[in-house]
């Protein structure tokens, strides 16, 4: 009798990244939707860091660095963009920050965008460096 049930010869370990991606997904929405500016954050840091893993784990990538660094730059682009196409320029202060729900949340998509950029990027450089 197999004793690990549910898992066959070919896979000899369970994943944990599905749980963290679902995890993710749902906290970022959270937070982005209520417009809670810390979760929004961490659920879309959390998200894209298990983006970044799964695809290492199942082969698709080398390294977890240049997908956290691509969807760092995609989640950027698109705040930014949202920033620009919702809220008038003159209306982006931070007198504002707190009173626009889209600006607030539009910044913690950017925000949550350059920290994934950032970690890919130091964490490729220091890759590099130290090989």
């Amino acid at each position: 009798m197999n004793e690990e049930q549910g898992l066959s010869d070919q896979y000899g370990r369970a994943s944990p990244w599905p749980l963290f991606v679902a995890l993710g997904l749902v906290v970022s929405e959270v937070g982005v939707f209520l417009g809670l500016f810390t979760v929004a954050v961490f659920g879309l840091v959390l998200f894209g860091g298990s983006i970044a893993g799964i695809l290492t784990e199942s082969g698709y990538t080398s390294r977890p660095w240049p997908t956290l660094l691509g969807f760092g730059g995609v989640l950027a682009v698109a705040g930014l963009g949202l920033v620009v196409w919702q809220v008038p320029l003159a209306a982006v202060t931070l007198e504002n920050f707190g009173r626009d729900g889209v600006l607030s949340r539009s910044v913690a998509i950017v925000a949550a965008g350059v920290i994934l950029a950032a970690a890919g990027s130091v964490a490729s450089v220091a890759e590099q460096t130290t090989v």
